[in-house]
């Protein structure tokens, strides 16, 4: 296999297949698979090479050149990997025909080139693997034909918390303590690295797994065994999407999705629409690339662009470098595209200079995209292709801003920051207000003492400040920015309050060189921005506890306390449960309202600070210019700058090296594991289909949500109340509070999951008088937490429902939201609408979604939740979208339409789920 740097074999690799993508998939569905019938007219040879591909111009059809680039690289797919059973003719001519066929819905299948895992959800697929193998053993089946049939790269990230910060050793301990807590986590990963075949595991401390997919992993174009195709990949994380920034097709999917893709299975995909983005102009001189992806957020949300890929075009394009075309890929999932695809031009050429790669390699992947009608010409002043629609951004329009307090589609200008805010407090409960009153909003300071020295806090004050996430953290510009920021204020003798949590924790060890190397590094550590660790921190929610202090003083007096964050999410309860306020911002940002220690103020008319000589200084004093920015980049970052980090990634580190495994085919699960458990989801399987679906029955409705209800708000994430029933259940365990970690590192065990499903803080639950992750146990009408009303159910044999409003799902915790209610007993949600790869996962967990129709919501038809729902479904499984009656106990009866939308999607739910599906077929094969 033909890569841009030579993978090393080591402990961290322990085998590729030889086997490329299209053969993999065409002998592993079926024994009487036909021969590709575009063997003999596509196949041609790459100019001076032996090298073959799939010649699409060479299938003469006018056609091709209106397709968007991405849904060219859907067609060259569907072309290699056609073999007139799982793919057919039919499907490319689907493709080919995209401009009708995407307004009707139409199902392709697509075969990524490869997976790529993070550790928070790479830890669950495998542990789903490993219950597979064991459920295949018991079925006198062979537990090895459970393994990757596609290359998978894995990059332990999600798990470094800051527990500390501002001070020189912060990465060490937290390191440490990182390898300390998750310890069974670790060895059970690194005996997946042994156990499967076609696995790549990156080790703890590497950086982000976005970050190191943008500068290490990616191929661009695979060439395998003298074949060459693109590179395309699904994710377990949902801004996989960073990868379209480098010209490589890419989404985030469930890990329930990503494991079926593993095993060898398409996506099974409705075509998708194409809006086409023309970017015009330059930005303006104080503006980031930050700045322009928060306003592309507000604009495309605008646009209801769910379900929609977005593809950029125009000369502004090429104004872009890669990392600014990353930082705007990488926030797909937060203005609602599947994704933000930058098609390969010269940018990208670049960037793969710059990034040390081998340009032998290089010269041959240009060559590729050029012979085949995927290379795009920026510089074009008019649409290369058609799209379903267009929009058109002028970059000089792009003002300085950032996105709270709340959600990322909230797009708040910098000048009218203290304005906003102020609006906000006394604004009624909703995703911009927090419904105090005028007297609570203005109530008096509140003076802690800290280190011995007295402070105030008030609404507004800024408690963290993270340079944090693969949103920013990818971008030296910004990054850059963020350290003359720093080394201006320092020079004028101005310093961060000391209560305030600041933290830096880049992507890649890359960034902490070209800041080492500028001494840029020495500026932002003088303002408390130490390195705190590689990996995805405070966005994620592992950004540790506040001090005492603050904490207290936040919770006795209802502070509305701030965070400021150059991250991608910022949903209630996320970034860290007494920071109510929110905020998305650039990394030079970050460091501006960490000098100004609160959220509402002014830049404009109010100075950031005084300097060591009692002069105001404001923020346009320190704020640097385009050129001070491009010096120090075009000085420091260099191709062999990337090389030398890269290759000593094999060495991992000596924590992760001293971890022993055994090496067995089968996982030896430990029943005293508070980590590791094998899961209940293959409980009773048999190798031939027995079950069959009964309508649902006077099932009891567990919550009654409103619109927007995100992952985060059902997936377990964040720290482990000592309170909350996961907590009691710890301990019940005798484990220790210090020692109860994260849900995200707790994904391998579905007892502590399951009891952290819908159990964010912020959850509204409209059955109950008070707030909070609560529901009614109706027949006793008690008040409980949800996972003990819906364990109460679950002994009784009570079916259950979720009503909820329109977007349900959205968000990034993905797998553990559908296998989360699908434990507790939940057996259909019914919705105003649904996030796509949401959808999918409730399928793939055999959990029916269900759509209102006609404009009807649960306020429309006086739902309360207090009802029992009779849903007429036994047949949903017979064909995709199915319309079926509800009936309610107080003599209700409406439509709803099943949200089961493919072929495939009823063979997953007739099996009972997606895993079950894939287990069958390997069996009976």
């Amino acid at each position: 296999m033909l890569l841009l740097r030579s993978f090393p074999v080591s402990h961290l690799l322990k085998k590729r297949s030889s086997a490329s993508a299209y053969s993999i998939f065409r002998t592993f569905n079926s024994t009487t698979q036909n021969e590709n019938p575009y063997n003999k007219t596509l196949l041609r040879t790459l100019p001076n090479s032996n090298i073959q591909f799939y010649k699409l111009a060479d299938l003469n059809d006018s056609r091709l050149q209106k397709l968007p680039y991405s849904i060219r690289i859907l067609l060259e797919s569907v072309v290699r990997n056609c073999n007139g059973h799982s793919i057919t003719s039919q499907d490319v001519e689907n493709v080919l025909n995209w401009e009708k066929t995407s307004k009707k819905g139409q199902e392709i299948r697509f075969m990524p080139s490869r997976v790529l895992l993070q550790d928070f959800t790479g830890v669950p697929a495998l542990v789903d693997l490993a219950a597979m193998r064991e459920a295949i053993s018991a079925n006198g089946g062979d537990p090895k034909s459970i393994n990757p049939k596609v290359p998978v790269d894995l990059v332990i990230d999600h798990s470094v918390q800051v527990d500390f910060s501002r001070s020189v050793d912060s990465l060490k301990k937290n390191q440490k303590i990182e390898m300390d807590r998750n310890y069974e986590r670790f060895r059970f990963l690194k005996w997946g690295a042994e156990a499967f075949d076609n696995m790549l595991i990156i080790p703890p401390g590497s950086g982000i797994v976005h970050q190191v997919n943008l500068e290490y992993l990616a191929r661009c174009v695979f060439f395998t065994d003298n074949l060459a195709y693109p590179d395309s990949l699904v994710g377990t994380d949902s801004h996989t999407t960073m990868i379209d920034g480098l010209g490589v097709v890419g989404w985030g999917v469930g890990g329930i999705e990503a494991e079926s893709v593993m095993l060898g299975q398409p996506i099974s995909m409705i075509l998708p629409e194409v809006i086409g983005f023309e970017l015009k102009g330059t930005l303006p001189s104080n503006t980031t690339a930050t700045d322009l992806v928060l306003s592309i957020t507000k604009i495309l949300r605008e646009k209801k662009v769910v379900g929609k890929f977005i593809e950029f075009f125009g000369t502004g394009v090429q104004e872009l470098s890669v990392a600014d075309r990353a930082t705007i890929a990488n926030m797909s999932p937060e203005y609602g595209a599947t994704m933000g695809f930058f098609p390969f031009d010269y940018q990208v050429s670049k960037y793969l200079h710059q990034t040390g790669r081998d340009p032998k390699k290089i010269s041959l992947i240009e060559t590729y995209f050029k012979e085949n009608d995927l290379f795009m010409d920026s510089s074009q002043h008019t649409a290369p292709c058609s799209y379903s629609d267009t929009l058109v951004l002028n970059l000089e329009e792009i003002e300085p801003c950032l996105a709270g307090p709340k959600r990322p589609q909230d797009q708040v200008l910098l000048k009218n920051m203290q304005k906003d805010f102020h609006t906000c407090l006394t604004q009624p409960i909703s995703f911009k207000g927090y419904g105090l009153s005028q007297e609570k909003a203005h109530q008096k300071v509140n003076e802690i003492t800290f280190q011995s020295k007295k402070y105030n806090l008030l609404h507004g004050s800024v408690v963290i400040a993270a340079i944090t996430s693969c949103t920013n953290t990818s971008n030296p510009s910004v990054l850059i920015a963020a350290g003359l920021v720093a080394q201006k204020a320092v020079e004028k003798g101005l310093s961060v309050y000391p209560y305030i949590k600041t933290s830096l924790s880049p992507g890649s060890k890359v960034v902490t060189e070209y800041l080492r190397i500028s001494g840029l590094d020495k500026s932002l550590e003088k303002l408390g921005f130490f390195l705190a660790g590689y990996g995805c921190m405070t966005c994620i929610g592992n950004s540790g506890d506040l001090d005492k202090e603050v904490a207290e003083c936040i919770q006795n007096n209802d502070l509305i306390a701030a965070a400021v964050l150059s991250g991608n999410r910022n949903f209630e309860g996320r970034v860290h449960p007494l920071t109510r306020a929110n905020y998305l911002a650039s990394p030079p940002l970050v460091v501006a309202y960490a000098l100004a220690g609160r959220v509402d103020i002014d830049f404009e008319t109010e100075p950031i600070g005084i300097s060591s000589t009692g002069k105001p200084v404001f923020l346009h004093e320190i704020w640097p210019s385009k050129c001070e920015i491009q010096e120090i980049e075009d000085e420091v970052i260099k191709g062999k700058l990337f090389t030398s980090i890269y290759e000593s990634i094999s060495k991992g580190n000596t924590l992760w090296n001293e971890l022993k495994v055994n090496k067995t085919s089968l996982y030896p699960w430990d029943s005293n594991s508070t980590y590791i458990r094998e899961p209940p989801f293959f409980k009773n399987f048999s190798k031939t289909l027995v079950t069959t679906h009964e309508d649902l029955i006077e099932a009891r409705c567990l919550l009654n949500l409103g619109n927007s209800i995100t992952t985060d708000h059902i997936s377990p994430a964040g720290n482990i109340a000592e309170n909350s029933p996961a907590g009691k259940h710890l301990k019940a365990l005798n484990v220790d509070k210090k020692e109860f970690n994260t849900y995200g590192a707790r994904r391998g065990n579905d007892e502590i999951m399951v009891r952290g499903t819908f159990a964010n803080i912020r959850l509204i639950n409209k059955m109950c008088k008070m707030p909070g992750p609560y529901a009614i146990h109706i027949p006793t009408n008690e008040q409980l937490p949800v996972s003990d009303v819906a364990e109460r159910y679950r002994q009784d044999n009570t079916s259950m429902v979720v009503l909820a409003g329109s977007e349900y799902g959205s968000g990034s915790s993905r797998d553990w939201a559908a296998k989360g209610p699908y434990l507790m007993g939940v057996k259909a949600v019914i919705a105003e609408s649904f996030e796509k790869i949401h959808r999918t996962n409730l399928v793939g967990m055999g959990v029916l979604p269900l759509q209102f129709m006609n404009q009807q919501n649960a306020d429309t038809l006086g739902l309360t939740g207090f009802e029992k729902f009779t849903i007429l479904s036994k047949d949903v499984h017979t064909h995709p979208n199915k319309v079926v009656e509800v009936q309610t106990d107080s003599g209700k009866s409406f439509s709803v339409q099943s949200r089961i939308d493919t072929d495939l999607e009823t063979q997953y739910y007739l099996h009972g789920g997606i895993l079950q599906y894939v287990l069958r077929k390997i069996l009976n094969a």
